[in-house]
């Protein structure tokens, strides 16, 4: 299966690929709209999201679709699943808000959603993007889609 996957000696911690990211689960056609005017982490809510390391290095965090994912396993509504091709992916419908997925992931990529209990990485798959808007645009190429 394909995955994202960071290099984190290219990544520049312009966090672009936050803003994309936000931008291709927005549900709008029109980046200014989607994006103008609003807070990162308040009413913009990436599914990627860039850590600055005090040694001035930065890393994405994002979710890995781990073969055995603890959030999948510790998922008392069974919202949390993965599918034929491994993908780990949420159905919202059933997800009670519980945060036991947000607790147990042990790279931090399930977080709280403004709309909906959690959102994590879905891989652009629930949207128009088709690629992972993070890696289509990623200036430096620090993030990758590819199988390893």
């Amino acid at each position: 299966m394909k995955r994202i996957y960071v290099n984190e000696q290219w990544c520049l911690g312009c966090h672009l690929c936050e803003y994309e990211c936000a931008f291709a689960n927005s549900g709008e056609t029109d980046m200014v709209k989607a994006l103008k005017g609003k807070k990162m982490g308040t009413d913009l809510l990436p599914r990627i999201r860039v850590e600055d390391a005090e040694d001035g290095s930065h890393f994405a965090v994002n979710c890995r679709h781990c073969t055995d994912p603890r959030c999948v396993n510790s998922c008392i509504s069974g919202a949390l699943s993965r599918d034929e091709e491994g993908m780990v992916v949420i159905d919202r419908d059933k997800c009670v808000g519980c945060f036991t997925c947000i607790l147990v992931c042990p790279y931090g990529a399930i977080m709280p959603s403004g709309g909906k209990p959690v959102q994590k990485c879905m891989l652009c798959t629930d949207n128009a993007a088709g690629e992972p808007n993070c890696v289509k645009h990623c200036p430096n190429n620090a993030i990758v889609y590819e199988e390893r």
